[in-house]
C-alpha cells in the first residue's frame, strides 16, 4: 500500500534553488558531508532535481527555473532563513565553507546555550549555521544565563 509520507522521508525537508546546483552540491559534499542520494539531469547541463543527505536530513537541490518561480536568494536580493546543521566540528566546516566561496556572517563563537556555532552565505545566498554542541545546560542554568545577559544579573 503507498504510504502518504514515504518512509525514507522526513516530514520537513528544505528545497534549494541555486544558480549552478552541481557546484552547489560539491559546496555541500564537502562542507555538510552532504551524501547525493539521486539526481535527475535536466537540458543544457542542469540538475533538475537532486536529493542530499545532510546527517538524518535531506537537502533537496536544483538549478534555478525562473520562467517556474524556482529562483535562489540572490534573484530576489537575499533570504532571511537560515538553515541550522550541526557538525562535529563547527570551526572545520565553516572554515572550509570560506575557502570555498562563502561569505562569513558570523564568526564561530561559544553561546550560553551551549553551543559553537557560527553563520555564513554560501556563494548561490543561502544562509548556514553551523553548530557544534560543547555543552548540556540545564533549564535552571539557561534561565540564569539569559537574565544575566540580558539584564545583567
Amino acid at each position: 500500500m503507498v504510504q502518504p509520507i514515504p518512509d525514507n522521508y522526513p516530514r520537513v525537508s528544505a528545497a534549494l534553488a541555486v544558480d549552478g546546483a552541481a557546484d552547489a552540491i560539491e559546496f555541500y559534499r564537502a562542507v555538510f558531508g552532504a551524501r547525493e542520494r539521486m539526481r535527475i539531469p535536466a537540458p543544457e547541463g542542469k540538475v533538475g532535481h537532486a536529493e542530499l543527505e545532510i546527517g538524518d536530513s535531506l537537502v533537496m537541490v536544483a538549478d534555478e527555473y525562473p520562467e517556474m518561480g524556482f529562483v535562489g536568494p540572490k534573484a530576489i536580493g537575499g533570504t532571511p532563513v537560515t538553515i541550522s546543521v550541526y557538525v562535529t566540528d563547527a570551526d572545520a566546516a565553516f572554515a572550509e565553507a570560506l575557502s570555498r566561496g562563502a561569505t562569513p556572517l558570523r564568526e564561530v563563537a561559544d553561546h550560553f546555550y551551549g553551543d559553537r556555532s557560527g553563520q555564513f552565505e554560501d556563494p548561490w545566498g543561502h544562509r548556514w549555521g553551523v553548530a557544534t554542541h560543547i555543552e548540556d545546560v540545564s533549564p535552571e542554568e539557561l534561565d540564569r544565563r539569559v537574565k544575566e545577559m540580558f539584564l545583567g544579573g
